[in-house]
């Protein structure tokens, strides 16, 4: 099956080609669609470069769904299917209000599923830092939500007189000489806290057994080096969504 998959986040959209289980041609766009509709359009054509079988969306910004829908007609001649806790996951849904859970939450779960597995965690450095579980059953029992990265570093930018926006990437020293290397040894290193204590609590049903996955697009930053153990798919997020949609889709 030949897919167009769109994970449509806070800050960014990010879209690749679905192809027999494998997930090609990623690129990001920074302020999605309401930003550079016209850029979404043609990354579309580009992505697709020939016909497609559908396109599988995940969205968390719902005001911009009816953009994107429209969008895709036009450019690729298909209505796409958007993931929902109604959709064919592969997997229950043990939680109180299953249609409170992010698009994205639920493409991640069901691409680290039929990649790894359950026991599952799967952590995703997004806008937000997400952990979803997947217990043996296999069930989607909950996770947990931090501030991510851009946030953070948005934040401190914003709400203080003299600290500048860092963009971060790249080395870091072990100890920082700017403000600017402070900043970001910060984001890594705390973030590999936040990771291990977070993981270390939601492994205590499974006994330590569950395999943790870790996508987006900070988790290589943040854990290259790192002595987590955690298993870095940098392409789950789409996977998931190809795979939801060969399960039957949703709308």
């Amino acid at each position: 099956m030949r897919l167009v998959c769109v994970d449509v986040g806070n800050t960014s959209a990010t879209l690749g080609l679905y192809e027999d289980g494998e997930v090609s041609r990623v690129t990001r766009i920074d302020g999605g669609i309401r930003a550079n509709p016209e850029a979404c359009a043609d990354l579309l054509r580009l992505i697709a470069s020939e016909a497609v079988e559908g396109v599988s969306v995940a969205s968390v910004v719902p005001r911009d769904n009816a953009r994107w829908r429209a969008t895709i007609r036009e450019t690729l001649g298909c209505s796409p299917r958007f993931v929902t806790h109604e959709s064919p996951l592969g997997f229950t849904l043990d939680y109180p209000r299953p249609e409170r859970i992010g698009a994205d939450r639920l493409a991640d779960a069901a691409g680290g599923l039929a990649r790894y597995g359950a026991p599952l965690i799967v952590v995703d450095f997004g806008t937000a830092l997400n952990f979803e579980v997947l217990d043996a059953r296999p069930a989607y029992v909950g996770g947990v939500l931090t501030p991510g990265l851009p946030l953070m570093t948005r934040y401190l930018h914003e709400k203080t007189a003299l600290l500048p926006e860092v963009k971060l990437g790249g080395e870091v020293p072990d100890i920082g000489k700017s403000t600017e290397q402070a900043i970001a040894l910060g984001a890594q290193i705390g973030y590999r806290g936040i990771v291990r204590e977070l993981v270390a609590h939601l492994q205590k049903p499974f006994g330590g057994k569950a395999r943790v996955v870790a996508t987006g697009g900070y988790a290589g930053w943040v854990l290259e080096g790192s002595d987590l153990g955690i298993t870095l798919d940098p392409t789950l997020t789409l996977f998931g969504l190809g795979v939801i949609f060969e399960n039957g889709g949703a709308d």
